[in-house]
């Protein structure tokens, strides 16, 4: 886990230098907090016109699947947080494996879920057969 973040600070670090270099070329010199709002605000703009237009999309079919993409988002949050934390506090071993494990408990809780849910569709689509047929059933008795 720790190399896995010391990975990711290296590559923010190279875009760092890189966006200096290439705002310096223009004679433009941008603190860090203001290279962080630039940066951020170009990329959450962009995540939000892509996001937003799979999600308009997927709307039409079902606003699970979005509830489903947004409670995983904030699952990767929380246990990136716990980890972190973990680390912080020396209460824990950060490991990326408790994170997949974590999320793994996520996806096994909702397929069972999904199974139960499933499994309530058919019982309440049999009820209603059997119920239209007892209908259908008396209307042809009294036809009769």
């Amino acid at each position: 886990m720790i190399k896995i973040l010391k990975l990711i600070v290296e590559i923010i670090n190279e875009l760092h230098d890189i966006l200096v270099d290439f705002f310096g070329g223009f004679e433009m010199k941008f603190n860090d907090k203001q290279l962080h709002f630039i940066i951020i605000g170009i990329i959450g703009i962009f995540i939000y016109f892509v996001v937003n237009k799979l999600f308009k999309d997927i709307s039409k079919y079902s606003i699970a699947v979005i509830s489903f993409i947004y409670t995983v988002t904030v699952l990767v949050v929380i246990v990136f947080g716990i980890e972190i934390g973990q680390k912080i506090t020396n209460r824990g071993n950060m490991e990326f494996a408790d994170i997949v494990a974590g999320l793994w408990g996520f996806a096994t809780f909702f397929a069972g879920y999904i199974v139960i849910y499933g499994a309530v569709l058919l019982i309440k689509k049999g009820i209603k057969k059997i119920h239209r047929k007892n209908i259908e059933e008396r209307t042809t008795e009294e036809i009769d």
